[in-house]
């Protein structure tokens, strides 16, 4: 059907004459690709997919069944053939002999939990990917193919009061209805009673969890899966309420524009206050349905219930803050102080949650702050580690509005137990797999802003900051050159995961944005985007200068010599002028760093202006220093003939210069002929004999911002290759 005359089903995607094209296990990942490319399918990193397949075994030749699921960690919507665990299939049935050999078993006992070390065992042909939690569920279905999905309208009907009834009302006997069972071996076995003792169903609705259903041919099983869940999805829409969806509306509406103030004003607040453990970044979501269910009668008792689908609990944690706001007559004074009331009693609910459900060797508690925060007007705040990972939390309790929504136009919203739930979130594996996580990078956490970023020493500085893990927000005069440094840096980092966000917060790792530093507006606009993307900005590294070029006569026009200030001087300090607000807000150490000139203590013939301006901003960092201490640290580094790659040399610079030291040069040659003989000329002058490159400031800028020289500010390191000249007197 087509998805513009029925919106709310999903589109079958299958394109045979392509899936033709590839091997089994290439029709596995495209499945499970087309699978995960709607959030309604689900939810990003949750549910799994698998194929039973003939392979030869490598050591014997011999035909072996192999199991190939996705495994442990990966995303249906971005997995690739590696992302797939490859198990035999005949001793995966065999574990099933081992796990009743134990003298005590059942759901949530030791031996189920022991049953998770044996399946590396039953790898086939050396496969690395570790297996998921969930592979008895597709080992245990005696069919080739099997879809697990969290769709929202099959969860919708998993968490209705009257579950069962409604799975037969809208299935019939095509699918069975189970209750709550956690993900494991318990649940694979009783998979295979269903298919066993119900020989013609194709699927099972998981109580509070989500919906599995198989066939031995993968495009059946593919178009199964949208049958199902586009039956829940018509008998959701068929009972739809509209406007009294939630009980109606409580709060009142507000636009767009007064929703981006209040958001500015509130996010770095916010995020300070979520970060006093560790940082955190924000992804707002303000999509038409997240804003009515924000606003609606039942908002508040929805989201003291909570979160059902067990994916979601490590990041939504067992419940949102919901802040019952007037959007129409509040203030942002009010919303804060209702934020701090409501922060101060969740964390007191968290702990006492912790604490009722503590079993004695539950993992220590982490942390009681809400990692998802619900505003009428505003919408949904989700909060993560990084960017996508807030991403991720969004989508998440978006999700859950969802179900939500469904589930209570066609009977009673019911939330999984708050002990099942507190085992699913400090359940001993899933903590296991925490302490797996590699270690965070040095700047990770962290949104650092870089002007200048379009070319020379701050594009190189974004790509160096970025590679250590911080959210790059880069900025430029003109945009297209800051687009031209995020993608560069996109296409090595990825978007990561998750599909929430509204508006300029649904980006990934690194935005672009315009923006003139002689321009207090300009600048505004770009650190209140800034904001909107990642909740707050710590870091700012300025490397956006000027350089006028005297005419044939030596003489610097007195316009150039105003730009010069302007930019060189004036715009470091009115950046970091326009983000005081923000650093004051947040309460979090911060740093900025400045890239003035060697040239500022270097009297040279014909560039007046230019190192005057630079003399000017070396004492602009000290004073900055000064002023933004103790939380703000400010220290400047100071390059020497960056040639490569520097918006500072165009060709005529570069043609000047090399007139000025007696280099030959011709007009047929091209820029980078010129720029490298120049280059290395000023290299020849130096102690080291080496060329100053942007990657050598971007080191520095980084050791500036990081922990290694934490005690430092005030400073200006040069890095000029050694002239003698600019030495500390």
């Amino acid at each position: 059907m087509n998805r513009d005359s029925a919106p709310h089903l999903l589109p079958d995607l299958w394109d045979e004459t392509h899936a033709a094209t590839l091997d089994p296990l290439g029709r596995l990942v495209y499945r499970s690709n087309l699978l995960g490319s709607d959030w309604r399918m689900t939810n990003t990193g949750g549910g799994n997919t698998s194929s039973k397949v003939v392979e030869k075994d490598p050591i014997t030749g011999e035909p072996v069944e192999v199991l190939w699921v996705k495994g442990s960690g990966g995303d249906l919507r971005t997995a690739g053939r590696e992302f797939f665990s490859s198990l035999v299939q005949p001793r995966l049935l065999q574990l099933q002999d081992v796990y009743a050999a134990r003298p005590v078993r059942g759901p949530k006992t030791e031996a189920e939990d022991a049953m998770v070390a044996m399946y590396p065992h039953t790898s086939f042909n050396l496969n690395p990917r570790a297996p998921s939690i969930d592979t008895p569920l597709h080992a245990f279905i005696p069919y080739r193919h099997v879809d697990h999905m969290h769709p929202v309208a099959a969860i919708a009907v998993a968490t209705a009061a009257d579950g069962p009834a409604l799975t037969r009302e809208i299935w019939g006997d095509e699918v069975i209805w189970t209750d709550w069972l956690r993900p494991g071996f318990e649940l694979g076995l009783e998979l295979q009673r269903i298919c066993r003792e119900h020989p013609s169903a194709k699927g099972v609705l998981l109580g509070g969890h989500g919906l599995i259903n198989w066939a031995d041919d993968d495009a059946e099983c593919y178009r199964l899966t949208l049958r199902l869940v586009n039956r829940a999805a018509e008998c959701l829409a068929s009972r739809d309420r509209g406007e009294a969806t939630f009980g109606g509306a409580r709060r009142g509406a507000v636009d767009d524009s007064a929703r981006g103030r209040v958001l500015v004003e509130i996010l770095p607040w916010l995020r300070g206050r979520l970060s006093a453990q560790r940082r955190v970044l924000a992804t707002v979501d303000s999509s038409p349905d997240v804003l009515q269910f924000a606003a609606s009668v039942d908002a508040a008792r929805l989201c003291e219930l909570g979160t059902s689908c067990p994916d979601h609990f490590l990041r939504t944690r067992i419940k949102p803050l919901f802040v019952d706001w007037d959007p129409v007559s509040g203030t942002v004074d009010s919303l804060k102080a209702l934020l701090e009331d409501g922060l101060a009693r969740y964390r007191e609910d968290y702990r006492a949650y912790y604490e009722a459900c503590r079993r004695p060797d539950s993992p220590p508690m982490r942390g009681a702050d809400p990692t998802v925060v619900v505003i009428p007007g505003v919408g949904l705040l989700g909060f993560g580690k990084s960017k996508s990972e807030s991403r991720v939390t969004a989508e998440f309790f978006r999700c859950a509005i969802e179900v939500m929504k469904g589930a209570e136009s066609i009977s009673r919203y019911t939330a999984l137990d708050r002990q099942e739930a507190f085992d699913i979130e400090y359940w001993a594996l899933e903590e296991a797999k925490l302490q797996r996580m590699p270690r965070e990078a040095e700047l990770a956490r962290r949104v650092v802003a870089v002007v200048g970023a379009g070319s020379g020493i701050g594009r190189a500085a974004a790509e160096r900051l970025s590679r250590e893990g911080a959210a790059i927000v880069a900025l430029d005069l003109r945009l297209s050159d800051a687009e031209a440094t995020a993608s560069s840096i996109e296409s090595r980092t990825g978007r990561g995961i998750g599909v929430a966000g509204t508006g300029i917060s649904a980006c990934g790792d690194v935005v672009a944005l315009a923006c003139d530093l002689t321009d207090r507006a300009s600048i505004r606009a770009a650190l209140d985007d800034a904001i909107l993307a990642y909740g707050g900005v710590d870091d700012v590294v300025i490397t956006a200068g000027v350089y006028p070029t005297p005419d044939v006569s030596g003489r610097v026009p007195d316009e150039a010599w105003d730009l010069a200030f302007r930019v060189n001087a004036r715009g470091p300090f009115l950046v970091a002028d326009e983000m005081r607000p923000t650093w004051a807000a947040q309460g979090l150490d911060a740093g900025v760093v400045i890239t003035t000139s060697v040239n500022a203590v270097v009297p040279k013939d014909g560039s007046l202006a230019y190192d005057a301006s630079k003399a000017a901003a070396n004492h602009v960092v000290r004073e900055l220093a000064v002023a933004l201490s103790p939380r703000v640290r400010v220290n400047g580094v100071a390059p020497a003939t960056v040639v490569e790659g520097s918006a500072m040399f165009p060709r005529d610079r570069v043609i000047a210069s090399l007139a000025k030291y007696g280099l030959p040069w011709t007009g047929t040659e091209d820029d980078a002929t010129l720029r490298a003989r120049l280059a290395a000329f000023y290299a020849e002058r130096t102690l080291t004999g080496r060329p100053v490159r942007p990657q050598d400031q971007a080191e520095a800028v980084f050791l500036l911002l990081s922990e290694r020289l934490s005690r430092t500010t005030g400073q200006v390191l040069h890095v000029d290759g050694g002239l003698r000249d600019a030495f500390l007197r």
